[in-house]
């Protein structure tokens, strides 16, 4: 995992002082700005390297909630006004590269892949500073970078592509906003995406408690074909040309489709105001991925559990729920046994009583929980979760963070954890 920086976060909007409210008008404009960095490294280093500014038409993101009070997320950047020394702006995120430095070709090979955070458009100078934790679970400075918004070097952007709303519900500032983007339809299959963005929403708004919030939600699509039809399968030698470039087998996962490169998906998305991007692949082959504050993908034309994959992907993508199934060949190294995790639906029992789940366990409910039926629908601490058997519990015996085959929904903890984070955006 992460070792180098020396900087232990101390000061990020975590603590009481920093919930004060920030004027929107004051600091930003409304339109985004997008900061292109490169994330490269191994399994015990890590580096940024700037790549570029650019400009986007549309700020979907809240006006009040504008700095990240959560402390979610294996990454966080925050903007700093260069004047005041004030952390304007700040966000909690996962990557692609994250997880690849728990793999066992992390240990060998270095990587880099193309990330980027989107923020408000500053009015004046500021920085950018990127953290992420070490191996104590701790946040650490890696990175910081003056930024100029009124620099003729900052791109900017052209739409080029169609887009078609999907659910509105009202003021994007006010919503949660959803972009949905094609992977593997061709030219003449935009009839198919259609039809599968309107499955998206009555999917999506089947499963509590998206069925209850769904108001507060609006989701977008945009139109960008393919060059060929369906998806890129490696472990059965199909290579596609295709919009976003996404592949099933990453890590050696046949089940796990990413993009590796998220810029791609963000050229696509800059079309509409959108805070999460989330894309249909052209496929019935059963899989998906979700990444915190990143992006979202799976299979948009599975027989019979879309809808489970759907929701189950948007708990990663939404506020970084963690998966509670075992799966040790694939993320063995992801959560050491002497931190605790920072997602709310984790724990290690290292520090378990700071989060709000310790709060809802009935005090006659023994912890650990046995994992037999006399807890079924029970909130405990069940173990088994993070991909491995030992040493890592869940709160529920089969939620939708787990099992999809035997879930119905989410259990009360990651409910919670949703409906919570939903009100933060939404103010």
């Amino acid at each position: 995992m992460k070792k180098t920086g020396m900087m232990v976060l101390a000061l990020l909007a975590w603590c009481g002082a920093a919930a004060q409210e920030l004027s929107f008008g004051e600091f930003f404009h409304d339109k985004t700005m997008r900061f292109d960095y490169i994330h490269c490294g191994d399994s015990r280093s890590e580096h940024f390297y700037f790549d570029e500014l650019r400009e986007e038409l549309h700020w979907a993101g809240s006006k009040r909630s504008l700095r990240d009070t959560t402390g979610y997320g294996s990454q966080f950047f925050r903007i700093v006004d260069a004047e005041s020394g004030r952390e304007i702006y700040s966000r909690g995120y996962c990557t692609l590269f994250d997880e690849w430095q728990s793999t066992v070709e992390a240990l060998a090979v270095q990587r880099s892949y193309p990330e980027s955070v989107v923020f408000p458009y500053p009015k004046r100078p500021c920085r950018i500073e990127i953290w992420s934790r070490d191996d104590k679970g701790r946040l650490v400075k890696r990175f910081e970078q003056a930024i100029d918004p009124e620099s003729y070097e900052v791109v900017g952007f052209t739409p080029r592509l169609e887009s078609f709303e999907v659910a509105y519900h009202g003021a994007p500032e006010h919503r949660v906003d959803i972009v949905l983007l094609p992977e593997g339809y061709s030219e003449g299959e935009r009839a198919k995406f259609e039809e599968a963005c309107r499955e998206f929403a009555r999917e999506f708004a089947s499963y509590s408690p998206f069925r209850e919030q769904f108001e507060r939600f609006n989701i977008r699509a945009v139109w960008a074909p393919s060059v060929d039809s369906g998806v890129t399968i490696p472990g059965e030698g199909i290579w596609r040309n295709t919009a976003c470039g996404a592949n099933f087998y990453t890590f050696g996962s046949e089940r796990y489709q990413t993009v590796a490169d998220q810029q791609r998906l963000r050229d696509l998305a800059a079309h509409v105001p959108y805070d999460y991007i989330y894309v249909l692949s052209n496929t019935q082959k059963y899989g998906g991925g979700g990444i915190f504050n990143f992006y979202g993908i799976s299979a948009a034309h599975h027989p019979g559990r879309t809808g489970k994959i759907y929701v189950h992907e948007f708990g990663h993508l939404l506020m970084g729920l963690g998966d509670e199934y075992v799966d040790p060949l694939t993320f063995e190294g992801m959560y050491p046994k002497n931190v605790e995790p920072w997602e709310p639906n984790l724990t290690t029992l290292t520090d378990f009583k700071r989060k709000e789940w310790a709060k809802m366990i009935d005090p006659s409910t023994p912890v650990p929980t046995p994992d037999t039926d006399q807890y079924e629908n029970v909130v405990g601490v069940f173990e088994g979760g993070g991909y491995i058997a030992k040493g890592i519990w869940r709160p529920w015996r089969n939620c939708m963070m787990n099992n999809l085959h035997r879930a119905d929904g989410f259990c009360p903890v990651c409910t919670r954890a949703i409906e919570e984070y939903i009100d933060f955006l939404c103010r």
